[in-house]
């Protein structure tokens, strides 16, 4: 049998903070797809997780000297974006080889029981060049600067055989360069593909007046409100309900923006909510460097970055979003003025001084799901609760 097995053992996950407390790289969504599902799609297999003692692996993680037996299993690091071409050359590697760029880390092997020497050991024989370059993500702002390049190459990918026919009331500009999945609902909208590909996944429902340009990914489910304004380089994920202003930013999936506001340049995570009026700031009103909070000590990112929001964190109602904010999972943010730059895991207010109440916090998650007919699990229990005690 062949495998995908994805591994975080040189991709750094805690630069990918807040995102990587709650998910794997792999399970990160740029573009259409999550990286995950793209590494499936082009290859045609399976995936797993490579057990590397991290909180998150749970269900889908094996040890790889314990699960190989006759099998052929690509290793491959889950920061790294595929392309059909890439994907090519991964699958026509032979056990022994792996594909090696210049002067980088060496991102996809393919091994069998021959090269597993133990559980951390693996004996590789042979560098296959890569002559195109390989597109990774870092950094939480990586995810907005691919996503650009990510919803192009998703959309070639996805854009097989006939879509869903547009409703005449819609004004589209490059209709070639559309493609709307069946059971999806537009009527009177504006969508214009001249600087990229606009993707309407199935039953979505974008409301009359709503503005899209591309490149755009609306995906599987959401809603998009009456008279939104959609930029070039955004993703609205799964289940994502959004209205006003949005620009070049990714909403992972099952997260509400569902009134007036802006969010640009932004990351937003899985069950966050956005109160009426929350806009965040992506620009410094000097136009100086932009500094972001990472584990390691605050990061230049440039003069454009917005907001990375942790998994199911919300804000109240007005909330005003500083320049490369990051907030952390689990965060009830309010108060006056801006925010500050960095909002701990599990803050009741935007000041980071009080707690949210752990018992609490699970029942408020509940409630959220609850409203789109889910429950928390058990594994989503054990994770926030090591977050709450670590982090």
């Amino acid at each position: 049998m062949e495998k995908i097995v994805f591994t975080e053992e040189f991709c750094q996950p805690h630069n990918l903070f807040p995102f990587t407390l709650t998910r794997q790289i792999h399970d990160i969504r740029v573009g259409i797809l999550t990286i995950r599902e793209k590494w499936e799609q082009y290859l045609g297999l399976p995936s797993f997780d490579k057990q590397e003692g991290d909180y998150k692996d749970l269900d889908r993680a094996i040890v790889i000297d314990q699960n190989i037996d006759d099998d052929i299993i690509y290793l491959i690091h889950g920061n790294a974006l595929p392309t059909v071409r890439i994907a090519q050359k991964v699958k026509k590697l032979k056990p022994g080889e792996f594909l090696s760029l210049p002067e980088k880390e060496n991102f996809a092997y393919c091994i069998s029981k021959k090269q597993v020497l133990s559980e951390h050991q693996i004996k590789m024989e042979k560098a296959v060049e890569l002559d195109e370059e390989l597109h990774e993500i870092v950094f939480p702002w990586d995810i907005c600067k691919q996503n650009f390049w990510a919803i192009k190459e998703d959309f070639s990918w996805l854009k097989k055989g006939k879509g869903a026919k547009l409703s005449s009331t819609n004004g589209v500009i490059n209709p070639e360069n559309v493609f709307v999945e069946k059971g999806a609902q537009l009527e009177y909208c504006f969508l214009n593909a001249s600087d990229g590909p606009i993707y309407i996944g199935k039953n979505v429902v974008v409301m009359e007046g709503s503005m899209l340009r591309g490149p755009l990914a609306i995906c599987e489910g959401a809603v998009v409100k009456m008279g939104a304004k959609i930029y070039g380089g955004t993703t609205i994920g799964p289940n994502c309900v959004v209205g006003g202003e949005i620009k070049n930013s990714v909403f992972f999936s099952n997260s509400n923006k569902a009134h007036d506001g802006y969010v640009g340049d932004s990351v937003i995570g899985e069950w966050c909510n956005m109160g009426a009026g929350t806009s965040n700031s992506n620009l410094k009103n000097n136009a100086s460097s932009v500094f972001v909070y990472t584990p390691d000590g605050p990061v230049n990112v440039g003069i454009k970055c917005g907001v990375f929001m942790g998994d199911y964190s919300r804000t109240a109602i007005n909330t005003t979003i500083n320049t490369g904010t990051v907030i952390g999972v689990s965060c009830n943010v309010f108060g006056n003025g801006l925010t500050p730059k960095y909002i701990p895991s599990f803050s009741w207010g935007s000041d980071g001084v009080d707690r949210y109440k752990f018992d609490k916090a699970l029942t408020d998650i509940e409630n959220w799901k609850n409203l789109k007919q889910l429950s928390i699990t058990d594994s989503e229990r054990f994770i926030l609760r090591h977050i709450f005690d670590h982090y």
